[in-house]
């Protein structure tokens, strides 16, 4: 078994670099500006194929339809659409 001794400063930097390396990893996940369905479904937590398509058809979220049968969700437009519609408590 091996000991590694860190001065505290030391280990807290290494510390704020893991974090940052982290939460860039984490952003990087987040980057996707186009989602599938089943992803705009969980954002939105609707489980109706239903509802998302009204959602589009409304105009209440961007899409794209780059084929057919492709539809995508923009991932800005539904965060707005949640930002809207958001309840401030009393």
């Amino acid at each position: 078994m091996e000991v590694i001794c860190l001065e505290t400063k030391a280990f807290y930097d290494l510390v704020d670099k893991v974090v940052k390396r982290m939460k860039g990893i984490e952003s990087n996940e987040k980057q996707d500006k186009w989602v599938s369905e089943q992803e705009a479904m969980r954002l939105l937590r609707v489980t109706s194929k239903t509802t998302i398509s009204k959602l589009r058809n409304n105009g209440d979220i961007r899409f794209s339809q780059p084929r057919k049968k492709i539809i995508l969700y923009d991932t800005e437009s539904i965060n707005e659409y949640l930002e809207k519609h958001a309840k401030d408590t009393f």
